[in-house]
């Protein structure tokens, strides 16, 4: 769960500001960007997608170039 992975992080020094939740499908190689801990008022994110388009497009490059040459069965 991504609350889970949210508390392993902040528990290692994580800001929470940099701590946010997505997923990566293998079979479409593609970021989906909805989770529970990516409600925050604070950060102007009012629901579980994560507004920004400039963090999608942060998150999405990270997650592809850690894992978008990785073959999939």
């Amino acid at each position: 769960m991504h609350a889970d992975c949210e508390i392993v992080l902040l528990e290692d020094g994580s800001q929470q500001r940099y701590v946010w939740g997505a997923d990566w499908y293998p079979l479409s190689q593609t970021v989906g960007y909805e989770a529970l801990i990516n409600i925050r008022p604070s950060a102007n994110n009012r629901s579980m997608t994560i507004q920004d388009s400039g963090l999608r497009d942060d998150i999405r490059q990270l997650v592809q170039s850690l894992l978008g040459d990785v073959q999939w069965p």
